[in-house]
């Protein structure tokens, strides 16, 4: 059942949509699911040095990535500047705010002043109560708030609780510079009103903000829409999250091998919580998720449980599905390009066949592919080191005594493999594993790999024997 909640993401479009960004819009997305509203979405993009359409592209790429969609179309919030400056005209024309001529030389004894006495930088209000009319020649003013002189002003957060400003630490703040381009304090509070938004869900940063924020809304005769601003998210050592922590963009975590369901649910609980539920479906998210599950500390990222949690959905996720997210990346990855190459109906078969078994082990979808390379691997096959040792110590000597055995199997499957090669080692009094690795480093060039009778059943058996065959000496299968 619909209702009138409507959330907001506001990500400035100056680079790709970053971790801590899409916290937020998960949040805002899952508190409008949750409540049947609706999350808006608006790009702040006045900064029109910094802002970009690639980046624009990208954080529209991100969202859509993540599973967050937004409704309607994108808001410019460049596009809004004459209704941000009719705003700051209109609270002029109404008293509550007024034209500001101090020189940037005023301005810059004022801040010395105050350093020197020791006290914050603030304006000190010398054209608060003057006629425009003595300004200078053709000079432009500023438009700043006529804010309270004394008492404070509160914010009710849903997150931090009752927070306090004192009004004289608000200051007769700018709302609209003197080449008439609006300040973010007045552009953010006449956009969130035009649209309707009744919770603004945002990172603790911008708490300095919503006081003067409150001020604007209060000036202007509108409600002050519900606040939460929720906890930053810090590195494992409990610094600011960094690029050196993790902090990169949704498309960096994409072409890492990440799936969208696994990072929103790791994303959902930094700073959130349902009790002890640690993995959850995107359906029960909307259904728990309230601000009552949040918490006022700082999270903390950390790329194991990532990891972890991701590997848990790759374990779980449908084969179909995940040779489709593996694709998709391919062209990330590398030596990518090469197995996309190499695609066709034969080895997407093939890798669907492996995938059970290439799953059981991958954390992501990258992990994924590599164990999946013995596949799209071209002959005589390359070697690392420690496959090459396995062979250069009696390894050959196993295959070739494999191979004959090996080709008069009439039925070729995983569980015939795995019994001729059981028997021969009972009889030859030796372990599985010292028959099994053998093959599994001809076959895969590696010591390690998916579950060695499903790679020579993926492969087949013309191809196995081959392989096999390669590494025994001429002849061939």
């Amino acid at each position: 059942m619909a209702s009138n909640t409507i959330t907001r993401f506001a990500p400035s479009p100056t680079g790709f949509l970053h971790i801590g960004g899409a916290r937020t819009a998960l949040f805002n997305w899952l508190y409008a699911r949750a409540h049947g509203g609706r999350m808006l979405l608006r790009i702040e993009d006045t900064d029109r040095e910094r802002s970009t359409q690639a980046a624009v592209d990208a954080i529209l790429d991100g969202l859509s990535w993540l599973g967050l969609d937004w409704d309607g179309e994108p808001i410019s919030q460049f596009a809004r500047a004459p209704r941000h400056r009719a705003m700051a005209e209109q609270l002029v024309a109404d008293g509550r705010a007024y034209y500001c001529f101090a020189t940037p030389q005023e301005l810059d004894e004022m801040r010395a002043r105050a350093r020197a006495e020791g006290r914050p930088p603030r304006y000190d209000g010398r054209w608060r109560d003057r006629d425009p009319a003595e300004a200078p020649p053709g000079a432009r003013g500023v438009i700043r708030i006529r804010a309270p002189l004394d008492g404070e002003t509160v914010v009710e957060d849903k997150v931090q609780g009752t927070v306090r400003f004192p009004n004289k630490d608000l200051d007769d703040f700018v709302l609209l510079r003197s080449d008439g381009t609006p300040t973010y304090m007045l552009a953010v509070v006449v956009d969130d009103h035009d649209m309707g938004v009744t919770h603004i869900i945002r990172g603790d940063d911008h708490l300095t903000n919503a006081g003067r924020q409150t001020l604007i809304y209060r000036a202007l005769g509108w409600q002050v829409p519900v606040m939460a601003h929720i906890p930053l998210i810090h590195g494992p050592d409990g610094a600011k999250l960094s690029k050196r922590h993790g902090a990169l963009g949704a498309e960096a975590y994409r072409a890492m091998g990440y799936l969208p369901e696994a990072l929103r649910n790791y994303l959902v609980r930094l700073g959130w919580a349902h009790g002890d539920d640690e993995i959850m479906s995107t359906e029960q998210m909307i259904a728990w998720f309230g601000f009552e599950g949040m918490s006022r500390g700082a999270a903390r990222f950390d790329i194991a449980k990532l990891q972890a949690l991701n590997g848990h959905y790759i374990r779980n996720a449908d084969d179909d599905y995940l040779l489709a997210r593996l694709i998709d990346i391919l062209p990330q990855v590398e030596g990518g390009a090469a197995i996309a190459a190499r695609l066709d109906d034969r080895t997407r078969a093939q890798l669907l066949a492996a995938m059970p078994g290439l799953k059981e082990r991958a954390r992501t979808l990258v992990e994924l592919i590599d164990g999946a390379r013995f596949i799209f691997a071209e002959r005589p096959l390359a070697m690392d080191e420690r496959a090459a040792a396995i062979l250069d110590d009696g390894g050959r000597a196993t295959l070739a005594a494999l191979l004959p055995l090996l080709r008069a199997l009439a039925d070729w499957s995983a569980p015939a493999a795995e019994r001729v090669v059981r028997d021969y080692a009972e009889r030859n009094a030796i372990k599985l594993g010292q028959a099994a690795q053998p093959l599994r480093a001809a076959l895969t060039g590696r010591a390690v790999s998916p579950p060695v009778f499903d790679v020579m059943a993926v492969l087949g058996r013309d191809e196995t024997l081959a392989r096999l065959a390669d590494q025994t000496g001429p002849g061939g299968p």
